[in-house]
């Protein structure tokens, strides 16, 4: 099957189940073994990682401990390696991967790359013109009063390809695309051109629905029943064809679900428009066709695929202010006055409310009306104070906090510090660069290679023309009161500190009422607490699906925003718990 290539995932963020490289390796056949570990959230974690540890760190070291599970398989069935594990320090990681093969005795090519880290020529670039305006708030780096400490191009998927061409078989990788993982080795098992952009469209997708390891597979899938069993849940493997076609499917005797719902869902996660950006293509998530293959195979053809913009996404984290979180149980009667006293004794202990740069204070409502436990009687109180300066924070406010223990109100039960300690947050900054100004670097056999991008080069601009689509007529009648959930699934994930919502249906009359009814306007009448924050919608008829982008509710990022749900993962099931009024016979089609 020359014209095939089987791309296997087996991590879709640091801390992924270590045995999952094993098994992928173990489990059947496969041609490359990816991993991603690096979410916006796990850059800051690892400048946290080598400011505590040194130069030499900052990279991903679970990694080390699965290929030390793998290497000698794959070194005998000729399976390559991709991750991009290097995150901050790639060629750290690539000396620690020498050392293990070494002591396994195994002669395999290592490559690794770099390119990606801006920091040395951040002053220079921003001389030159670079502002880098957040893309979030619109403020320029150096108004914004936040030091960076990390600065990190999305690099693309070609040095991959020539590390490859080059014959290695570990490829190292910094912060390149969460995708690019896929579409190097797909570009270099058929040797596409840069231009080929209707079958790069296709690796990038593919590999947008593999990067997050088993989630594709049936993992927080939204109709979670239909999974036959969440043990040992397989992780992803794409089948991707010459022309950019793909089968999504796993390995046999495993859990999970592949299914046009699962990988419709993972389609959805963490985008914006259906024009999916990428330094190599844009795919347009509004062409491609689904369809169920096989058990657990689905098939995904017609992606199309158009020019690359002319910049390069950078992720930045900067130094914010210092925060800390208190967070206490408050239970039974008068739970809002309670709460109103107790935040305004901390305050007072601690100097006031102007002592503060912000308050934050969250009052969670979990507690029922004649509770029937102690545990119903519960609401959580959550109370977050920013401060440019550290004096008030830390232990000092732990302190001051547990010293008005016996002098409070009644029925608290204190939760201690949570989600800050009194540090400083590191906030997510993204930006652009223009792409004049990337350039990837391979090293491999003691040679550095240069790579340019694809914008680099020269090459025409290439568009795609959609078809036009005309929405059916919703289903008529009876119209009865259910919870959205019930006829329709959501997925969500975080944008920095932006957030996406994905809905979508699993029949054209469905899909015609949702299309019709949920507007940007009804997603803030249902979810009223966002209200407050500008949400676009974008449809994609080809997925039965709409997507809503929540500007701004995540703050600074997942690393710096108050929210309990940080990375908007369960707003989704949040949507599908409200309820709505919807035609009866869509109801009777969801229940059959």
């Amino acid at each position: 099957m020359s014209d095939l290539i089987r791309i296997a995932n087996c991590s879709g963020f640091y801390g992924d189940r270590l045995d999952a490289a094993r098994e992928m390796v173990e489990g059947g056949p496969i041609d490359v073994l990816s991993g991603d570990y690096l979410a916006e959230l796990t850059m800051s974690i690892l400048f946290a990682q080598r400011k505590a540890r040194g130069e030499e760190a900052g990279y991903v070291g679970t990694f080390l401990k699965q290929l030390e599970d793998v290497a000698a398989l794959c070194a005998e069935r000729g399976i390559k390696i991709v991750s991009n594990a290097g995150g901050l320090n790639p060629a750290s990681m690539a000396r620690e991967v020498e050392r293990l093969l070494d002591r396994l005795g195994l002669k395999l090519k290592v490559a690794w790359i770099d390119g990606d880290d801006l920091m040395p020529d951040l002053a220079r670039l921003q001389e030159g013109g670079e502002a880098f305006v957040n893309l979030d708030t619109g403020v320029e780096l150096r108004s914004g009063g936040q030091p960076p400490v990390t600065a990190n191009t999305y690099l693309g998927a070609w040095s991959i390809k020539e590390a490859l061409d080059r014959g290695a078989d570990i490829v190292i990788c910094p912060r390149v695309t969460d995708a690019a993982v896929v579409i190097g080795p797909a570009a270099w098992k058929f040797n596409w051109a840069r231009d080929d952009f209707d079958a790069l469209a296709g690796a990038l997708a593919a590999g947008h629905i593999i990067e997050c390891g088993a989630q594709c597979c049936g993992g927080n899938y939204a109709f979670f029943k239909e999974v036959p069993s969440f043990r040992n849940v397989g992780y992803p493997i794409a089948e991707i064809e010459r022309d950019g076609s793909f089968t999504i499917t796993k390995h046999p005797g495993t859990g999970g679900l592949v299914s046009v719902g699962t990988v419709t869902a993972q389609l959805l996660y963490e985008i914006s428009t259906p024009a999916y950006l990428n330094p190599d293509v844009v795919a347009h998530f509004d062409t491609m066709a689904i369809e169920q293959a096989g058990p657990d195979r689905v098939r995904v053809t017609g992606c199309r695929g158009s020019s690359p913009p002319p910049t390069h996404k950078v992720c930045l984290n900067t130094l914010g202010p210092y925060k800390q979180t208190h967070e206490v149980l408050l239970t039974g009667l008068d739970i809002e006055e309670k709460a109103a006293v107790h935040v305004d004794q901390i305050l007072h202990n601690l100097g006031g409310r102007d002592s503060f740069d912000d308050v934050d204070v969250q009052l969670i409502r979990s507690d029922k009306e004649d509770p029937a436990t102690n545990e119903e009687a519960h609401a959580m109180l959550r109370l977050t104070v920013t401060a440019s300066t550290p004096e008030k924070l830390g232990r000092l406010f732990s302190a001051k906090v547990i010293e008005l223990a016996l002098a409070g109100i009644p029925g608290n039960a204190g939760r201690g510090a949570s989600g800050f300690g009194g540090e400083r947050a590191i906030v997510h900054w993204p930006a652009l660069i223009d792409s004049a100004h990337v350039t990837e670097r391979v090293h491999v056999d003691g040679a550095t290679i240069e790579v340019l991008p694809t914008q680099r080069l020269g090459l025409g601009e290439v568009g795609v023309q959609l078809a036009p689509w005309t929405r059916p007529d919703a289903p008529a009648g009876e119209m009865v009161r259910t919870p959205l959930g019930r006829l329709f699934g959501a997925r969500s994930g975080d944008k920095g500190g932006n957030a996406n919502c994905g809905v979508w249906a699993r029949s054209d009359a469905a899909y015609a009422f949702l299309h019709a009814y949920l507007t940007a306007d009804e997603f803030k009448r249902l979810c009223p607490d966002l209200s407050a924050f500008s949400v676009e919608r974008y449809e994609m008829p080809n997925l039965r699906a709409v997507n809503f982008y929540i500007r701004g509710v995540l703050g600074g990022g997942a690393s710096s925003n108050h929210r309990i749900d940080r990375q908007a993962k369960s707003l989704g099931e949040y949507l599908r718990a409200k309820y709505i009024l919807a035609p009866s016979s869509l109801v009777a089609e969801a229940r059959s």
